[in-house]
């Protein structure tokens, strides 16, 4: 009776006990564990001038490191995801991180070129490990607060890359060399936080948790073909937000110093501002997404940062400023809801799915960074950002995503 008097109060005890069943101690910890290895992760691209100076490497040497790395960190991605929805491994989390901490002691004491590469691909291995265990133990630990859990689990990715230019600077930069070796107790308290992790995802397994072939419940089951164009769609989704991302973390500082005239300080203080903006969005627009409906939130942060991009070229400095925090809140809330989408399209393949976006997402960084580069040789930085402008537009695809949201049952 009191039930029936007081039906206001039943969503909100059903949203009470969905977030004591998400286990936020489990997401703070893989969180902790994406910083760790994103900021290791981040350190070998910072690196690179002081590489260069010590092997006298050429550009195109400095390109086959990248390329060396970027293949073994997004093209095996995919491969570990299929093989760990097939075969669940606990402790692979750790191991992967194993290959991390070897890549980084012997990019530490490399003697030549040939052992920098076999560094990188080490560096890059364990990458490809982590990423897609990692997503599957935020969705396991979600309590079916999907959009949430990879919100707190990208977060940590994004303040780790952020952070690992800085402490290069602060330490490798001046320690030489020699000094990438002090990075490798970051390496070994991840292994033991992932180890923990390890453990309760082994128990989760046994409990019977973890099974690929549970279906998830709400949702459609759409055929393969539906389902493969959705996937192609979301892909494009992410190419539009990687490659203009890839505009303002890479080339914003040179942007601003040639169009304002500011230092280098000023101009890194407005790149910090805008990487600040995307932890803000990343956090946010996981939860946004379980509240009103993934295809909602793609929509709105990938098309409807258009304008703002589009406005951003003839902006004056003050706009400049306010348009790229703008950019950094709407488009960051974007890939958290792309993923959880994506695994909701393909119950019971979270690896799979959290390997193949998250390689194409690292693959698109990189062509795009390399690609924007070279267009600002034959052309100029200005021009770079008019034709980025436009990549938003690719937004309008959303239109033809699914939907995945079961109607509720009439009562």
């Amino acid at each position: 009776m009191e039930t029936a008097l007081n039906p206001p109060e039943m969503p909100q005890a059903a949203e009470k006990q969905a977030a004591e069943k998400t286990g936020f101690r489990v997401l703070g910890a893989i969180s902790f564990s994406h910083f760790l290895n994103d900021m290791i992760q981040s350190l070998l691209l910072a690196i690179y001038p002081l590489l260069k100076g010590n092997f006298h490497l050429s550009f195109a040497q400095i390109g086959l490191i990248t390329l060396t790395f970027q293949v073994t960190a997004s093209l095996l991605q995919p491969l570990v995801g299929l093989y760990t929805d097939k075969h669940p491994k606990p402790y692979s989390l750790a191991i992967g991180m194993g290959s991390t901490l070897c890549g980084l002691l012997l990019l530490s004491v490399a003697p030549n070129f040939g052992v920098l590469l076999v560094a990188a691909a080490l560096v890059g291995t364990g990458s490809s490990v982590f990423h897609p265990e990692a997503s599957r133990v935020a969705r396991m630990a979600s309590g079916g607060r999907h959009g949430l859990a990879q919100s707190l689990f990208q977060v940590g990715g994004n303040a780790g890359s952020a952070m690992g230019p800085l402490l290069a600077a602060w330490i490798i930069i001046p320690g030489g060399q020699r000094s990438i070796a002090w990075f490798t107790i970051a390496a070994l308290i991840a292994i033991v936080v992932l180890r923990q992790i390890g453990h309760w995802y082994q128990r989760q397994q046994l409990a019977g948790k973890t099974k690929a072939k549970k279906k998830a419940t709400g949702y459609v089951q759409l055929p393969r073909k539906q389902v493969i164009q959705a996937v192609s769609i979301l892909l494009l989704l992410i190419f539009s937000k990687y490659f203009y991302m890839a505009s303002l973390s890479s080339y914003f500082t040179f942007y601003l110093i040639s169009k304002f005239q500011l230092s280098v300080q000023d101009a890194q203080i407005h790149l910090f501002v805008f990487l600040f903006a995307v932890a803000i969005g990343t956090v946010v627009g996981g939860p946004i997404g379980d509240r009103v409906g993934r295809k909602l939130v793609i929509w709105v942060s990938i098309l409807g940062v258009a304008p703002f991009t589009l406005m951003l070229p003839y902006a004056n400095l003050f706009w400049t400023g306010v348009l790229t925090v703008i950019i950094g809140m709407i488009l960051a809330s974007a890939f958290s809801a792309i993923l959880v989408f994506a695994q909701e399209l393909m119950p019971g393949k979270v690896g799979t799915v959290s390997g193949l976006f998250f390689g194409f997402a690292f693959g698109m960084g990189g062509i795009g960074a390399a690609l924007l580069g070279k267009l600002a040789d034959v052309t100029d930085i200005f021009f770079v950002y008019q034709v980025c402008a436009f990549l938003p537009l690719i937004g309008l695809l959303a239109a033809f995503l699914p939907k995945l949201e079961k109607a509720p049952a009439a009562a």
